[in-house]
C-alpha cells in the first residue's frame, strides 16, 4: 500500500499535478493539504477519474482544506477540529484492516516566532498542545495502528534545514517549535517513517521557497511534510522517499510529495 501526502497548495490550479503524480508513483492513498476549496467545489470527478473512488475532504474557500483521496474503502471517517475553530486542518478515516489514517495540517505560524507578539505563532503553539495532549490523554492506545501524516510546518532536525545556525530564529526551526513537535512526537510514540530509512544525519528537504531564483541550484530546503506511524505499524514499513522532481514540474507547489509504502 503506498501513501503519498502532499501540500498541494491549490487543487485546481494543480490538478494536472496530481494526475502527473498519480501517473509516476500510483499511490493507493494520496492525503493533500492546502487544497483551497469549498467541499461543493472540490473536484470530484477529475479525482474519480484517476482512480480514487473514496475521498473524504474538508475544504474552506481560498485558505487551508485538506483531503484524503483512496482507492480504498474509507470507514469511520470525521473531522478535528482545534484552537476553537473550524479551518479545515486535521480529518481522518480508518482503512481496510483497521489503521487509523489522520492527516493533518499544522499552521504556519506567521513570520515572527513570538507568540506574545504574534497570534500565528501562538496558533501554531496552541494547536500542536492542544493535538498532543489528545492523543496522549484522549487517545491513548499504544496498541493502535496508526498513521499521522501531513504539513507539520516543522523542520525538527539540523539535517532537516539548509542550515541550522541561520534557521534558529526563523519560523519552522526555532527550539519552541521543535520542542512542541518532539512533545507531539511522545505523545504516542510516534515513529518518523521517512527517517526509518533515511538517516538522521543525512540532509533532506520537502519545500523549497518560492523566492529562490534558482531553487535546485541554492538548494535552500527544509523538511516540513512527514510521515509518522505507531509502533504496530512499524514493521509494516517497507520503503520511504521524497518526490523532490516534482519541485521542478511546471507551476509547481513549494512542496514536494512524501511517499511511504506499507505492507498491506
Amino acid at each position: 500500500m503506498r501513501l503519498v501526502t502532499w501540500n498541494i497548495n491549490s487543487i485546481r490550479s494543480r490538478l494536472p499535478l496530481l494526475e502527473q503524480l498519480v501517473a509516476d508513483l500510483a499511490p493507493d492513498i494520496v492525503c493533500l493539504q492546502e487544497t483551497k476549496v469549498t467541499d461543493e467545489l472540490f473536484p470530484h470527478e477529475a479525482v474519480d477519474r484517476m482512480g480514487f473512488g473514496h475521498r473524504h475532504v474538508a475544504g474552506m474557500k481560498s485558505y487551508n482544506g485538506v483531503a484524503i483521496l483512496s482507492r480504498l474503502p474509507l470507514a469511520r471517517c470525521g473531522v478535528q477540529n482545534w484552537c476553537d475553530r473550524a479551518d479545515c486542518r486535521h480529518i481522518y478515516a480508518t482503512l481496510p484492516g483497521g489503521t487509523e489514517l489522520h492527516n493533518i495540517y499544522v499552521p504556519s505560524g506567521g513570520d515572527v516566532p513570538d507568540p506574545e507578539a504574534n497570534d500565528k505563532f501562538a496558533h501554531k503553539l496552541g494547536f500542536l498542545t492542544a493535538l498532543a495532549t489528545w492523543w496522549r490523554d484522549e487517545k491513548a492506545d499504544p496498541g493502535a495502528p496508526r498513521v499521522m501524516l501531513g504539513d507539520f510546518n516543522i523542520a525538527p532536525l539540523e539535517s532537516d534545514v539548509w542550515s541550522h545556525r541561520q534557521l534558529l530564529k526563523v519560523v519552522s526551526h526555532t527550539p519552541v517549535e521543535v520542542e512542541h513537535l518532539a512533545q507531539l512526537q511522545r505523545s504516542a510514540a510516534w515513529i518518523d517513517a521517512v527517517r526509518h530509512f533515511v538517516p538522521a544525519e543525512e540532509k533532506l528537504y520537502s519545500w523549497w521557497s518560492y523566492r529562490a531564483r534558482d531553487w535546485q541550484k541554492s538548494d535552500r530546503g527544509r523538511r516540513l511534510d512527514h510521515v509518522w506511524v505507531t509502533e504496530p505499524v512499524q514493521p509494516r514499513l517497507r520503503a520511504a522517499h521524497i518526490h523532490k522532481v516534482a519541485r521542478g514540474w511546471q507551476t509547481p507547489s513549494d512542496h514536494v510529495p512524501v511517499v511511504v509504502d506499507l505492507e498491506d
